[in-house]
């Protein structure tokens, strides 16, 4: 298939997919009769596997790793599948604070319910603070 299928196909853009040939996350393409390049649909595949790993936050570098390593074969699966779990063990982490994030979330957005709804007091309007008007300081207290 033809970049702008691939392009299509895979949801990146062509610019994208070169940058991607040129630093090494994707194997360089085959080249038809019109040096045009002409990629297998298993990339797709790959292609798939790499946006997960952007999703979950792994650096383009360890990205790179991981694809230098899957080039040399069989012989890295032991050290791909640690990079994975090591990987995986930080998404567990980050999706950990992130359902924190959300609880607060829900309880803050309980809060605007209908006073009807409401189990607790939330957003009580704060005691009000006593400020000087602007320009009032008296002069020399710099």
């Amino acid at each position: 298939m033809k970049i702008g299928e691939l392009a299509k196909r895979s949801g990146l853009s062509a610019h994208t997919i070169r940058y991607y040939e040129r630093i090494g996350l994707l194997p360089y393409a085959d080249r038809d009769q019109s040096s045009q390049r002409d990629y297998d649909a298993s990339i797709l595949i790959w292609i798939a596997f790499l946006g997960r790993l952007k999703t979950t936050g792994m650096p383009i570098r360890e990205m790179l790793r991981y694809a230098a390593l899957r080039e040399s074969g069989v012989v890295t699966e032991a050290e791909r599948r640690a990079m994975l779990e090591q990987h995986r063990e930080r998404v567990r982490a980050h999706l950990a604070d992130l359902q924190a994030c959300l609880l607060v979330l829900d309880t803050k957005i309980a809060g605007y319910a209908g006073p009807d709804e409401r189990t607790q007091t939330y957003d009580e309007i704060p005691p009000q603070r006593r400020r000087k008007p602007a320009r009032t300081r008296t002069t020399g207290t710099r």
